[in-house]
């Protein structure tokens, strides 16, 4: 089921009855997203975009393979991190090849943000992981450098180690390329 979170003034609250919450921030095509889900069905995996046609398309596939264990929620990812989760409600985040808008005049629109960040811990539980990857080498030194000043992480590459197999449908895309997609990983601190 597709949750529109758009325009919403509550909080969501997880289904309960799953053992941990992970969430895919721009879940795109799904690849990832479903790939985690199919591997630990005691887990809810949370599906983030804000393109409904998207959205809709990784529910066929969801309904396809009999996923039970996924929720897509319509939603701005600043909305979702800044007050429609509970807090400290995540075992782990991914934001993965977002959108590095490389033009200068664009770099504004970036999500991954000392600002972002400090939002989403909240909603991460003590010791959960934000897990961040892209191809673009001048927007992964602006994920370091937006992550360096918030004293609620800490570099934990582990935290990502169950998953190092599973590629977004970009990555496997840019590599194709030959471009290399560098992943980086955080504990959060409570």
């Amino acid at each position: 089921m597709i949750h529109i979170l758009t325009g919403a003034y509550r909080i969501w609250e997880p289904p309960t009855g799953f053992s941990r919450v992970e969430l895919d921030l721009g879940c795109g095509k799904g690849g990832f997203l479903l790939a985690m889900a199919g591997k630990d069905p005691a887990s809810l995996y949370l599906g983030a975009d804000v393109m409904l046609g998207r959205l809709r398309r990784v529910q066929r596939k969801i309904e396809r393979r009999s996923l039970t264990n996924v929720a897509l929620l319509r939603v701005n990812a600043w909305d979702l991190a800044g007050h429609l989760l509970p807090d400290h409600c995540l075992h782990r985040a991914h934001i993965l090849c977002p959108d590095p808008w490389p033009k200068a005049r664009h770099r504004s629109k970036r999500l991954v943000t000392s600002e972002f960040l400090g939002r989403l811990a909240q909603k991460i539980a003590p010791g959960g992981v934000v897990h961040l990857s892209t191809d673009n080498a001048n927007y992964l030194a602006a994920m370091r450098a937006a992550i360096a000043p918030l004293d609620a992480y800490h570099s934990y590459p582990d935290g990502i180690a169950d998953i190092g197999a599973i590629k977004t449908d970009f990555e496997r895309e840019f590599e194709d390329q030959g471009l290399t997609v560098t992943h980086l990983a955080f504990a959060v601190k409570h």
